[in-house]
């Protein structure tokens, strides 16, 4: 705790004079949520990206989380503590391959989960997260075809919760689709009071049997307002930090997945990030988010679309 505290103070005097500020997913570690300007899910942290004044952004996310910020604000300086920080959902579409699989479907809309690389937000006509994408997709007449892309497990589920039959990518998150429904439901007899709470990226198995499903922020929201005191939480494992900070005095429990050691489900990628790579990108202000001029502006117009839409 100690080197924590100094290392705390370092990173503290170094955003203020540098004028930056620290992003953080709920997903990172407590430590990280805790130093944060803000913590966020991919909405608020696009909100807050296209908002801030900060000459610096430290972006304590995983990688398209950094070029959406870089996109929506091109003339600061967007740092990553952790350059592999990557992202198993946005690496199951590969630009080209969804080049080829767009040519397809010429009449189609494409609607591109944040989740995705910028080279994908450019080839795409809106972008959404999960806390908007059902508005996003009622944003656009029904008889209009739509592409969704990546997740197949959202894009599922929004096909069936609007009755549309949208044209899904193949891609999926490494996390939530591992989790058991089998050791789910014997958690839920030691637990019988418990409610499965769900992230929509989990597959349908796991979203039949789940009693809330939302984003990590509808789900933060749920528990809050929830009468229940005990609730299985189906999502990254990073997101019962706030969760317990908010509701000290309610249970959570992270719902298993097929194989972990811990018995929770943890994202290897949002979690490479430390306090001390925090200081060291901060401090020698290094491993910068650098795009294409032209990208940057082709991807601009369908994150600026879904944030119109969901403001």
């Amino acid at each position: 705790m100690g080197n924590d505290a100094g290392l705390i103070e370092k990173i503290n005097r170094l955003r203020k004079e540098k004028n930056a500020v620290i992003l953080a997913h709920f997903y990172q570690i407590p430590e990280i949520q805790d130093i944060a300007d803000f913590v966020g899910d991919s909405l608020d942290l696009s909100r807050k990206s296209a908002a801030t004044d900060a000459d610096v952004i430290v972006f304590a996310g995983v990688h398209f989380m950094a070029e959406t910020a870089k996109i929506l604000s091109p003339k600061k300086k967007v740092l990553i503590p952790d350059p592999n920080a990557g992202c198993s959902l946005a690496d199951s579409c590969p630009a080209d391959a969804f080049r080829e699989f767009r040519a397809k479907y010429p009449d189609h809309v494409v609607v591109s989960y944040v989740n995705t690389s910028a080279e994908i937000k450019a080839m795409t006509d809106i972008t959404c997260t999960s806390s908007n994408a059902l508005q996003v997709i009622q944003s656009i007449p029904e008889d209009q075809k739509i592409i969704f892309a990546p997740d197949k497990n959202l894009g599922n589920f929004l096909n069936s919760i609007t009755g549309r039959d949208m044209v899904l990518w193949d891609g999926a998150c490494h996390v939530h689709e591992k989790f058991s429904l089998e050791k789910i439901l014997t958690l839920k007899k030691e637990y019988p009071h418990a409610k499965l709470i769900a992230h929509p990226e989990c597959e349908k198995p796991v979203l039949l049997a789940a009693d809330y499903i939302g984003s990590t922020s509808a789900l933060l929201r749920f528990v809050e307002s929830d009468q229940g005191n005990e609730y299985i939480v189906a999502t990254e494992s990073g997101i019962l930090h706030q969760m317990r900070k908010r509701n000290p005095r309610k249970t959570f429990i992270p719902a298993p997945p097929i194989d972990s050691t811990c018995g929770c489900s943890e994202c290897i990628f949002m979690k490479m990030h430390t306090l001390q790579k925090i200081y060291d990108s901060l401090n020698e202000e290094k491993f910068e988010i650098l795009l294409d001029p032209e990208i940057i502006e082709r991807a601009r117009k369908p994150i600026e679309r879904m944030l119109e839409i969901s403001s």
